[in-house]
């Protein structure tokens, strides 16, 4: 569109804002997070025992969840813990600073009886008082 200033007669072109570098940056951005957005959202795999009726446990804040694996092998968030002689320092370090005191241990189903008393056994070491255990409702 050609704007005139009043009383020249001249005329000059209005300047336009040129969009494409801008849509092409936006969908590289796009294809980006679409790629990366299923790797966020990778947890580990545990195959919970099923409970009927199980209350829910109210909490302030996020609790500290420690997984133990089908295999035995145990897990605060990303950090694999081999021995369990050295579960106690690292659930005391997770919690430093932290005012909420709990941890909620999820066990593979298939992990044995014996296994999980030890794991529970050093939580309570770590002098961890409240403990909540996780499970998943049943399908119907």
């Amino acid at each position: 569109m050609e704007v005139g200033r009043p009383g020249t007669g001249r005329r000059t072109n209005m300047s336009q804002i040129n969009v494409t570098p801008f849509v092409d940056v936006m969908l590289v951005l796009l294809i980006i997070f679409m790629v990366t957005a299923p790797m966020l959202d990778q947890g580990v795999s545990v195959d919970l025992p099923e409970v009927k009726g199980a209350p829910s446990l109210p909490s302030k804040s996020e609790p500290l969840v420690l997984t133990v694996e089908k295999n035995g092998d145990l897990l605060i968030g990303k950090i694999r813990i081999k021995e369990i002689s050295k579960l106690a320092p690292v659930i005391m370090q997770a919690l430093k600073g932290k005012e909420s005191r709990e941890v909620f241990l999820e066990a593979d189903k298939a992990v044995p009886y014996g296994r999980v008393v030890e794991v529970m056994a050093a939580i309570k070491k770590a002098g961890i008082e409240r403990l909540g255990m996780v499970t998943r409702m049943p399908e119907e």
